[in-house]
């Protein structure tokens, strides 16, 4: 079983990807993991990183190449949950999910998280999302605003952790992934 969780900067990827993996006992991958892992390598905020991919095509298709070779070996073996923007199109996924949030959440998420003041971390999120957006038309042709390629497009405000879990867990039982 393959998973893909998609969403907007701060909207939940990562936590809903843990909880969702051990519930199922599955591994779980995460694009933004590896992007950090890339810009730390080259000594460099992630933010300056995103910058730098705008202009040099490769980093992207690096951080997929990374993450797609993670999520095939993790699905062969005990089914893989993958976190990043880009997962639903870059993997066969037996179910693809969006999570998104209004802005406000999203920055006070960030802040806490990067522990950056609100607007510091909505300065962030605007810059790194133009920025990705930019990048995925022009390396991809991929709208990240177009939802047509998922199953499930939550809006994380709504909802708890657990209300998500409960609800992909029903989307996995109904599409018959267990």
């Amino acid at each position: 079983m393959l998973i893909t969780i998609g969403g907007s900067v701060g909207s939940g990827k990562t936590t809903l990807a843990d909880s969702i993996s051990k519930k199922f006992g599955m591994e779980r991958v995460s694009a933004g993991t590896v992007m950090r892992t890339m810009a730390a390598e080259r000594k460099v905020s992630l933010l300056e990183f995103s910058k730098y991919a705008e202009s040099h095509s490769g980093v992207d298709k690096e951080i997929d190449a990374r993450q797609k070779e993670m999520a095939v070996r993790c699905a062969k073996k005990s089914g893989c949950v993958v976190d990043g923007r880009l997962s639903a199109y870059m993997l066969p996924s037996d179910l693809r999910i969006w999570l998104g949030a209004p802005l406000d959440v999203r920055a006070r998420r960030v802040a806490k998280r990067e522990r950056v003041s609100e607007k510091i971390a909505r300065r962030d999120i605007l810059v790194r999302e133009k920025s990705e957006k930019k990048r995925y038309k022009e390396v991809y042709g991929i709208d990240l605003d177009d939802r047509d390629i998922y199953d499930i497009v939550l809006n994380t405000e709504k909802f708890g952790v657990e209300d998500l879990v409960s609800i992909v867990s029903e989307a996995v039982k109904v599409f018959n992934l267990v």
